[in-house]
């Protein structure tokens, strides 16, 4: 009998550092890294380049049937194609970041891309981050981690990661966004942001990328099957 798979699921807010925290801890383990972030961010990609709004289903849920959203694993990096295209880096953006937080609030996207992630994770030991994996995606999880920072903090990391681009967006605009995302994420209807009975909370305001990656570590460590 094949070993149970081992999953993680990590979730948080917008900023927080679930993605890069999360590679870090697939490096370490040697698990897949499945960022479902990017799959919302995938479909948004595509809606606003038809010239369509993400934030209507009646614009969204005619296209569903036309893409082919697929992660691919290169050289141990995962790369995100939409209709056979590579579109990782072009999802992100400030406009695709706030489109992708409109379409995952569309119970039909929702449901288009459960099954993806959930044959991922019976099929690999991996680590998955989002908004609800903990709660909707992968209930049963093996580990749940809910990983925040305070706006502020958050803010200030992404605006260090953007700075240097052409049109950057100012800290004051970054946190804006992140204010506004925060809420739409916590209050939309379906699946909305919210820790997870069992999950362990990791605020890393005040914690190097290094010591939260290591405390996760730790943990799955400490995990029955391993």
């Amino acid at each position: 009998m094949d070993k149970k798979k081992i999953n993680i699921a990590i979730d948080g807010p917008a900023g927080a550092g679930k993605s890069t925290i999360a590679k870090g801890i697939s490096k370490k383990l040697g698990f897949i890294y499945v960022d479902t972030g990017a799959l919302y961010r995938a479909i948004a990609y595509y809606v606003l380049k038809k010239g369509k709004d993400p934030s209507l289903e009646s614009d969204v849920e005619p296209f569903l049937s036309k893409i082919a959203v697929e992660l691919k694993f290169i050289d141990g990096e995962q790369r995100v194609f939409v209709n056979d295209e590579d579109v990782s880096d072009k999802i992100r953006t400030p406009e695709v970041s706030m489109g992708s937080s409109a379409v995952s609030a569309i119970p039909k996207v929702r449901e288009f891309l459960f099954e993806l992630q959930r044959k991922i994770a019976r099929e690999n030991d991996v680590i998955m981050d989002g908004r609800d994996i903990g709660t909707v995606v992968l209930p049963n999880a093996d580990l749940k981690i809910f990983l925040t920072a305070t706006p502020e903090e958050r803010a200030r990391r992404r605006y260090n990661e953007l700075k240097d681009k052409e049109n950057s967006p100012t800290y004051e605009k970054i946190l804006a966004d992140i204010k506004i995302r925060d809420y739409n994420d916590s209050n939309r209807a379906v699946a909305p942001l919210k820790q997870a009975d069992d999950a362990i909370l990791l605020d890393t305001t005040d914690l190097s990328l290094e010591d939260s990656i290591n405390k996760v570590v730790e943990l799955v460590k400490k995990l029955p099957n391993q």
